[in-house]
């Protein structure tokens, strides 16, 4: 009876212990509490497939999609320099997430999430609105980006090496740094 006792304590113990590495890797990673019912990061789980939506045309792999309440939380983590406030692009990227999410999911997301970490282990985090606006705004730009992109009008930013040579583009750009 004694071993028996003494087994369900450390099966219970070790529980706890597996349960508040789990927290601490959740916050670490700027996740909420919920559900992490999708990840693109192989340091949580097997990576998953990217969300598409044919009728926008529009294919996106958040880092994190967490269920919290009943509703879906895209998160997506950004590293380096943390900034005062989310950067734009950043925000619209975000926000293709919770259109993706409202579309596949059939919900839309209240809100989604900008992680930011630096090298240091400083953290930030933004929640950024799903709103209307939002949406109309992205919608928009989108619709800008696939007329340059019909008229051979792509601008392209490069003021950075570094992420010139990153680009998933570079093997074929005819404008690369590299």
């Amino acid at each position: 009876m004694d071993a028996l006792f003494l087994l369900a304590l450390a099966l219970f113990l070790a529980g706890l212990g597996l349960l508040w590495r789990s927290q601490k890797m959740q916050r670490r990673a700027g996740l909420p509490g919920g559900r992490v019912v999708y990840s693109d990061t192989s340091k949580w789980a097997s990576l998953e497939e990217p969300l598409y939506s044919a009728e926008l045309g529009l294919t996106g792999k958040p880092d994190y999609l967490v269920e919290k309440a009943g509703k879906f939380i895209p998160i997506e983590v950004k590293s380096g320099r943390i900034p005062e406030g989310p950067y734009d692009s950043h925000i619209y990227q975000l926000a293709a997430y919770c259109l993706l999410v409202a579309r596949i999911y059939e919900q839309r997301p209240p809100y989604g999430l900008l992680h930011y970490t630096s090298a240091s282990g400083a953290a930030r985090t933004f929640a950024i609105d799903f709103t209307p606006a939002l949406e109309a705004e992205l919608l928009e730009l989108l619709d800008e980006m696939r007329s340059q992109e019909r008229r051979k009008e792509v601008p392209r930013s490069h003021e950075s090496f570094a992420r010139c040579k990153s680009c998933g583009f570079s093997n074929i750009c005819d404008q690369r740094l590299t």
